[in-house]
């Protein structure tokens, strides 16, 4: 009961338009005022100083600004010629470039808002110009950036990891499988239809054409390299990566390509700020929900509850997939992981669903939520760029959903997808 008024409080606070991360420390601190009295009320800002101030949650705003850092140099021009000297032999190459510079994109700034501003701002005017409809151009963008929540250094697997006390470098490395299939799926589709529409072929393969883009985008390919390398090798922490993306791309935007004048460092800075600022509020205000849900026992009692219904793991996985669409189709990302992972942990572990495979369950919901309105952060943006009406992109995005949908539920019920790669590389255990 304590659950369901907490979750209708937030909603009303939602619809009357205040933040999702304020709604939630009023719905935390109210909880804990009604429950505890107003003597516990000087332990609110100790609990969100504490839920903010995780060594691991640094590995966030670092990651931020290493993208946007990269967003104001011309890397996406330099992937997107690269992308198109490799594609764009084929019928609807650009699509395909689309897909395939999202996907590399991704591995750098773990964002796909992110992703699909500055990549989205290039290939969707380009694909306008070549006679493909709005709506499919920002369809494709949006679902492609979406790579972003699954591939790594993937933020919400970040806040996951942290929510769920798992390792970050574990979630890293079980996204790589299913992102790769999400992307081959994606441009199958994209294929089918460049196929069914008579989309243009962009130029015939040269290579000496994808020699001179090779040179040029070659410092932009070891970023990736250099950051998931050290990562995935145990050289450094997924903290300590992130630390070291900043420094590259520093260098590379800074020094070698010399694209990162005071100007754009300044804006960089700013728009880096304003993202860590949502995000880190929401996790501070997360605490405040999840230690007042801990002390109350209240995941305990849910899963309780939910396991006399049934305690198989499949029909549990089942149930909580319907759950995260839905939660997908109304949150951000940041925010569904934040408000539930603590509250359906419990649950989990006592019916043995290992928390990194459901980690990658819950990505996946919420890269689908990302593209199905009302709230649709990635699509929206896509549509802005675009100018496209947000329902009939859509129905022109339905296939590539399908693939996303597809991806997921292959990934829930052989959790070998996600998880051989970490067997492979930290054991079974």
């Amino acid at each position: 009961m304590a659950i369901a008024l907490m979750f209708l409080g937030l909603v009303a606070l939602i619809i009357i338009n205040i933040p999702i991360a304020v709604a939630l420390a009023i719905v935390g601190a109210a909880g804990t005022y009604l429950t505890y009295g107003p003597t516990s009320l000087p332990e609110v800002p100790l609990v969100l100083f504490d839920g903010s101030t995780n060594f691991s949650l640094l590995a966030i705003p670092l990651f931020i600004f290493a993208g946007a850092l990269m967003n104001n140099s011309s890397l996406a021009k330099r992937l997107i010629d690269l992308a198109t000297a490799l594609l764009g032999f084929i019928r609807g190459g650009l699509s395909l470039v689309t897909i395939g510079s999202s996907a590399f994109f991704a591995e750098i700034s773990g964002s796909a808002v992110a992703g699909v501003a500055a990549l989205g701002s290039v290939l969707i005017p380009a694909m306008r110009s070549r006679g493909y409809s709005r709506e499919f151009a920002a369809a494709i963008s949006s679902s492609a950036a979406s790579l972003a929540i699954i591939l790594p250094p993937s933020i919400p697997m970040i806040i996951y990891a942290v929510m769920a006390q798992v390792s970050i470098v574990k979630m890293f490395v079980a996204g790589v499988l299913p992102g790769l299939v999400g992307a081959l799926g994606l441009a199958a589709v994209s294929y089918y239809i460049a196929r069914k529409r008579n989309f243009p072929v962009e130029a015939k393969f040269e290579m000496p054409r994808l020699l001179v883009a090779l040179k040029n985008a070659f410092w932009a390919l070891t970023i990736p390299v250099i950051i998931l390398g050290g990562i995935f090798g145990g050289l450094v922490t997924a903290t300590e990566g992130a630390g070291l993306a900043v420094a590259v791309s520093l260098i590379i935007s800074g020094v070698i390509y010399r694209e990162l004048t005071l100007e754009k460092l300044y804006r960089a800075c700013v728009q880096s700020g304003i993202q860590t600022a949502v995000v880190m509020l929401l996790v501070a205000a997360s605490a405040l929900v999840g230690s007042y849900l801990t002390q109350a026992q209240l995941p305990q009692q849910l899963a309780a509850s939910i396991e006399s219904f049934s305690s198989n793991k499949y029909v549990i996985l089942f149930i909580l997939n319907i759950f995260f669409l839905v939660l997908g189709m109304f949150l951000h990302s940041a925010a569904a992981i934040i408000l539930v992972i603590p509250i359906v942990m419990p649950l989990v572990h006592a019916v043995g669903i290992d928390p990194i495979h459901f980690g990658l369950v819950v990505t996946l919901n919420l890269a689908i939520g990302q593209q199905t309105p009302p709230v649709a952060s990635v699509l929206i943006t896509a549509c802005s760029i675009a100018k496209s009406d947000v329902w009939k992109t859509t129905r022109e995005n339905l296939g590539f959903i399908g693939v996303l949908i597809a991806v997921l539920i292959v990934n829930t019920y052989i959790p070998d997808i996600s998880l051989i790669l970490v067997h492979l590389f930290y054991g079974a255990g």
